[in-house]
């Protein structure tokens, strides 16, 4: 943006001190000028004053062109903490020649919520799904994560997950100046999403235009304690942000460091799911548990920038973060129908579901789990802006992301004898809607002299005499993102006053390898005593307590033998993804009068190459008669992408901004992945039928193409005098010209081996993601922002803002099958705060609402299951005072209160709210903190 400013200026004839000045001036400095000015703007604020502004307004149009009359719009924002946030953000969504949400920090190191993905759900047609209590994921327009795409400071991010949705608690929001979400692209941003693109920026020292220096300390308390006695229940949070400028502001420099120690708990229920019983449904099984986590985030940010010459510029961009989490999870897992218990007669059935009964002869395992992630991401950016003369200018750009994560999924199982031996449990049990079932046990599970390190239903027993008992799963992930820019750009005289042609060159690699291992005990028998044990309630479901111990240490002690898992299915789990993405662009800006209608806006292109490959293996059967090999796959094509962004001034501030544009969202990697599970019948060798073929397989697509859509948008704006307001309202329609599912089809299958068997047939059925039909969706989003001063003075300093969205979706992707929900999708999405600030005091509260989704959660085996997810309303609140004077000038303390109604998380069967598959309760969060700024 710099770059089209100096140049606009020099079109107009401006002097290199104006130019100097847009350059420095950015919605924070602003926002730090103001603040020192609060009260008196909004005061002078007359109908003669606005009729002047309107005045200088249009002169400015005639001078210096609108990009920099909104850097000069700036310098007006008044207002301290939440309202300068919103006022900051006001200014960029109304200064973009796209459709745009954004938050904006209220200062360095103070984006106004605790998580960039909380500031993110809060805004228009956007939201987050909650993992272990903290938001990680966000929606788009009701898409999934997999539609969108993040960018920090312009360039595409690798993602900690498997694929490709940024999980955005990696990024702390300490060190995030601004986020600015791209809902209409134009041919030059690069690396759009299909549903919508999120920038995360990071300070610009040089625009940032003041020395300063900020710190903060707070402390965090989950009212649930600790679930589990030896892990933490408190933690807190340290950040420190540094930015100055050096020889006569010719060089910048940023740096800021952030590290989180957050503590959470947890009480959760899993049901295994329900099947039928005289015509009834029952309960086939449960895994109720407690979690304790404890998340270690360090994050550190560095920015140097160098501008020697009104001509040439360039920066250096380093982020650094390292994301450790640890999740102990004890419980006592329940096989109840789908076993050998029994459900005895006389039980309750109400509208078809047992409610009320006893199983006996049940063998509960208890577990003793334990979760770990340990991921290290990378991004390193350089960028160099050179103005070649009056007209042309040039700029490059590089960056590299890069990350690993290792994750260490680890299951120990005891209980009171081995698969077949006693006691049993005769095990009572009631269901609770919306909750789960409550359990009444006959056996004292934290009884040391009745529980022993056993496999107590014989689980493995294939690989381990006897049974496993435990699970060893270390996943880990690697990916590598390097992004090459350049394009040139000069002004036109007309009513297309600007030029702009790049290339865009990705190349990324991800790879995934699956390392699993059977527990088996290192002693040789099938029980063995326990390591030293703590008790541990389960009240929340009946049971009064289960013994626990340290999983990790009696890995690392050498109580487990490990055997490796040998069968096909984990074989197949490993894959490497490779794809070379290189996009051409041209984009035509537009700056023009229809009758007497200003109109501004862009149009462009971008033509994608593509071209992908994936390395995995083929495997086939179990133990020790498994049959591996490698296989691989590739494609490439070529999208063509063009967008239009027209807007159209009103005047008085009243403003429609049009969008229509071709989009596209790259598939999952896991779906492109070309691993496939195959099997061989030696019983159909003779076969012809291919319904009857010996070959069958599943698995990956590596010629998977992207998720295309044809989208439009349509918004109205208007923009209040009280320097924080708005209305708008827009509609958005998308056309999903094809969709990714799993569909059978046919595969020859001659390169595999048949232990030297001729079948008749080489041809087999494969299910493999496929590119099918697509549908729609279409909304419409309201959003508000107000300043209640506006209505009477006796108000000042109160306000609020709302959002809502309401969504709809038709997406069939198989003619022969009905109409299917899209992942993440919540119909109906809705966010209120009301606010108050004035002489330093400011208080507000804040409720995300969001209806009930097809939600990504992990199932069996840690693989991607889609549930749908309740209904959902997250309460938060803050108080905060910010000392204008005296001796702790500069210093701000802030208490938070998150998930004040102590909101669950809930997954429930065929609708049904007394079928619930996932119940996961995560209390209340009480933050005390200091911030300092000098």
């Amino acid at each position: 943006m710099a770059n089209r400013q100096r140049k606009a200026a020099r079109a107009s004839g401006q002097n290199t001190n104006l130019e100097s000045t847009l350059l420095r001036r950015s919605a924070l400095s602003v926002a730090v000028a103001a603040a020192l000015a609060f009260g008196s703007a909004y005061a002078q604020e007359t109908e003669n004053e606005e009729e002047n502004q309107d005045q200088q307004e249009q002169q400015v149009d005639e001078t210096i062109g609108r990009e920099d009359r909104a850097e000069l719009e700036r310098i007006e924002v008044t207002g301290f903490g939440f309202s300068q946030s919103l006022a900051s953000s006001r200014d960029l969504k109304l200064s973009s020649d796209k459709i745009v949400e954004a938050v904006v920090a209220e200062d360095i190191g103070k984006l106004p919520d605790i998580s960039i993905t909380e500031s993110l759900a809060r805004l228009p047609g956007l939201t987050a799904q909650r993992l272990n209590g903290r938001g990680q994921v966000i929606s788009i327009r009701g898409l999934s994560p997999d539609f969108s795409t993040a960018l920090l400071n312009g360039r595409q991010q690798v993602s900690s997950g498997d694929n490709r949705g940024v999980e955005f608690d990696q990024y702390p929001s300490e060190l995030i100046n601004a986020a600015v979400v791209y809902k209409t692209p134009d041919a030059s941003l690069i690396g759009q999403g299909l549903s919508g693109t999120v920038d995360l920026r990071t300070v610009r020292p040089l625009e940032y235009g003041n020395r300063a220096m900020a710190g903060m300390l707070q402390y965090e308390q989950n009212d649930l304690e600790a679930l589990n006695s030896d892990a933490d229940d408190s933690g807190g949070r340290l950040s420190f942000s540094y930015v100055d400028q050096f020889n006569d502001n010719t060089l910048g420099v940023a740096f800021g460091i952030s590290y989180l120690d957050n503590p959470s708990q947890g009480e959760r229920y899993n049901a295994w799911g329900y099947p039928s019983v005289d015509g009834a449904l029952v309960l086939g099984g449960a895994k109720p548990y407690v979690r304790t986590s404890e998340l270690e985030r360090t994050g550190v940010i560095g920015t140097l920038e160098y501008v020697p010459s009104d001509t040439f510029s360039t920066s250096v961009d380093l982020y650094y973060s390292e994301f450790k989490e640890d999740q102990l999870l004890r419980g006592i897992e329940l096989p109840l129908f789908w076993s050998a218990a029994q459900l005895q007669p006389g039980f309750d059935v109400q509208d078809g579901l047992v409610v009320e009964g006893q199983f006996n002869d049940v063998k509960g395992v208890i577990r003793n789990d334990l979760n770990t992630r340990d991921s290290e991401l990378f991004a390193l950016g350089w960028n160099v802006d050179w103005q070649i003369d009056d007209l042309w200018s040039a700029t490059f750009d590089i960056g590299y992301s890069q990350i690993d994560r290792e994750d260490i999924i680890l299951e120990t199982y005891s209980g009171t004898g081995p698969a077949g031996a006693g006691p049993f449990d005769n095990l009572g049990f009631n269901v609770s809607p919306g909750a789960g079932t409550r359990f009444f046990p006959s056996i004292n599970y934290a009884d040391p002299n009745q529980i022993v390190l056993t496999s107590p239903q014989g689980w493995g027993g294939d690989i381990v005499p006897g049974g496993q008992v435990g699970y060893f799963n270390a996943p880990s992930i690697d990916d590598e993102l390097t992004q090459i820019k350049f394009f040139a750009d000069r002004p036109l005289d007309g009513a297309i006053n600007n030029m702009e042609f790049g290339i865009n060159l990705d190349n990324r690699e991800k790879s995934l390898v699956a390392d699993e291992f059977f527990l088996a005990l290192a002693s040789g028998g099938n029980t063995q005593q326990l390591p030293p044990t703590s008790v541990t309630s389960l009240d929340f479901l009946g049971i009064p307590g289960m013994l626990g111990y340290d999983p990790l240490a009696a890995v690392n002690s050498g109580t487990y033998d490990l055997r490796r898992n040998p069968n096909a299915d984990v074989i197949i789990k490993s894959w490497n993804v490779e794809e070379d993405v290189n996009t051409l662009y041209a984009k035509f800006d537009v700056d023009t009068v229809w009758g007497s209608v200003p109109v501004f806006g862009n149009f462009g292109v971008q033509f994608v190459f593509t071209d992908q490959f994936s390395n995995a293996f083929a495997a086939t059967g179990t133990g020790d008669n498994v049959t591996a090999i490698p296989i691989s796959g590739g494609s490439d094509y070529t999208d063509v992408l063009p967008s239009l962004n027209l807007n159209f001034d009103l005047g008085n501030d009243n403003y429609i901004r049009f969008g229509l544009a071709r989009t596209m969202a790259r598939p999952r990697m896991d779906d492109m992945r070309a691993s496939q599970q195959y099997g061989f019948d030696t019983g159909r060798l003779d076969s012809t039928d291919i319904n009857n073929s010996p070959w069958s397989a599943n698995g990956g697509n590596p010629e998977l193409e992207p998720w295309i859509a044809n989208q439009v948008d349509l918004s109205y704006e208007k923009y209040f005098a009280d320097e924080i307001g708005y209305f708008a309202g827009a509609v958005f329609y998308k056309d999903l010209e094809t969709y990714i599912y799993n569909e059978t089809t046919v595969q020859d299958f001659s390169d595999f081996p048949t232990g030297g068997l001729t079948p008749a047939l080489n041809q087999g059925l494969v299910s493999t993601p496929q590119n099918g039909e697509g549908g729609e969706i279409y909304g419409i989003e309201l959003a508000l922002s107000f300043s209640a001063a506006a209505l009477t003075p006796a108000l000042e300093g109160f306000g609020a803002t709302f959002n809502a969205s309401f969504t709809e979706s038709k997406i069939q992707p198989d003619p022969n099958s009905p109409d299917t929900p899209l992942p993440g999708l919540s119909e109906d999405v809705a966010n209120v705060t009301l606010f108050y600030e004035r002489g330093g005091f400011g208080a507000r509260v804040s409720n995300r609402y969001r209806s009930e989704f097809l939600g990504e959660v992990a199932g069996f085996g840690n693989g991607r299951t889609l549930r749908m997810v309740e209904d959902e309303n997250v309460v938060d609140a803050q108080i905060s005072y910010t000392f204008d004077t005296g001796t702790f000038e500069g210093m701000t303390v802030l208490l938070q209160a998150l998930n004040l109604t102590d909101e669950e998380f809930t997954t429930v069967n065929g609708g049904d709210s007394r079928q619930v598959i996932d119940y996961q309760r995560y209390g209340r969060s009480y933050l005390l903190g200091f911030t300092y700024k000098f």
